[in-house]
């Protein structure tokens, strides 16, 4: 399962071979000892690689989630303190949200083996419904995913610029694709009923960096800015329909890791993460 499932990710029997460290010969017997078990063809020759067919897709799909339980499993029976905890955030909570929560549990519960991952939403909540991931901070999860929200953390989205611009014209700075702001940010200019000229930029702090620089403005979550704003470097823009209420959520599957509740615990404690703590989630 783990063969064919690196073989569906990198695209390559070679290159599945070289992640697993066997060779390109017992990659393709494993390949295709499953697909005779399953009665399926699950990849096909596309150019000088490899593609999934369909049963390729759906029985990868199965993989992910297999895999991601059994790690669960093994999480799940070892002491909360000296557990492992796989945390995903996109790129603005990665910055400003929870290093600091995450610097004073680490602090608390030294044994607990600790992981970062920073991706775009989308990816993000893909992993934890795969069970690739324990805990997301991000925006609110899609409605059809099946995931808990366990804490919530007040924050706003506000348009922040240099100078005076006219945000009908101004050029407006956005994050790559599958980033929450981004599509808050297109949703926003369509209320106005506007259509900008706009700058995509590959990382948050480029997005940052570029507004600083006056090369046009942004929509952001107020976090991420503070400084900034107090410094004058930047400041707030006035623009019909902002701030937007855009809270962080602490989000899970429904069945946590120990160590996934210990840090539950931990973020929405205001005697161990202050002005950083989180609140419980009440309702959905």
């Amino acid at each position: 399962m783990e063969t064919f499932l690196a073989v569906a990710r990198l695209g390559s029997i070679r290159g599945a071979a070289a992640r697993l460290h066997v060779t390109e010969a017992a990659v393709s017997a494993a390949v295709g000892h499953v697909e005779k078990q399953l009665g399926a063809k699950l990849i096909a020759r596309s150019g000088r690689g490899i593609a999934l067919t369909e049963a390729g897709r759906v029985y990868a799909e199965y993989c992910r989630g297999i895999l991601g339980l059994m790690k669960e499993a093994h999480a799940a029976v070892r002491q909360a303190d000296a557990g492992r905890l796989r945390i995903g955030v996109v790129a603005t909570a990665g910055e400003s949200v929870v290093l600091r929560p995450l610097a004073s549990f680490r602090r608390r519960y030294p044994a607990v083996e600790l992981s970062l991952s920073i991706q775009p939403r989308d990816v993000l909540f893909a992993e934890l419904q795969h069970h690739e991931t324990d805990l997301v901070i991000a925006g609110r999860p899609p409605h059809d995913a099946k995931l808990v929200i366990q804490a919530r953390r007040p924050s706003t989205l506000v348009v922040v610029g240099t100078g005076s611009p006219d945000p009908r014209h101004a050029t407006w700075l956005l994050r790559g694709a599958g980033s929450g702001t981004r599509e808050a940010t297109f949703a926003l200019l369509d209320r106005l009923q506007i259509d900008p000229p706009t700058l995509t930029l590959g990382s948050h702090g480029a997005v940052i960096a570029a507004a600083r620089e006056g090369l046009g403005v942004t929509l952001i979550h107020s976090d991420a800015v503070g400084e900034h704003l107090e410094s004058g470097a930047l400041h707030t823009i006035d623009v019909p329909g902002t701030p937007l209420d855009r809270a962080w959520h602490a989000v899970t599957t429904s069945t946590p890791t120990p160590a996934t509740r210990l840090f539950l615990a931990h973020l929405i404690d205001p005697a161990e993460t202050g002005p950083d703590a989180f609140h419980a989630a009440i309702g959905p």
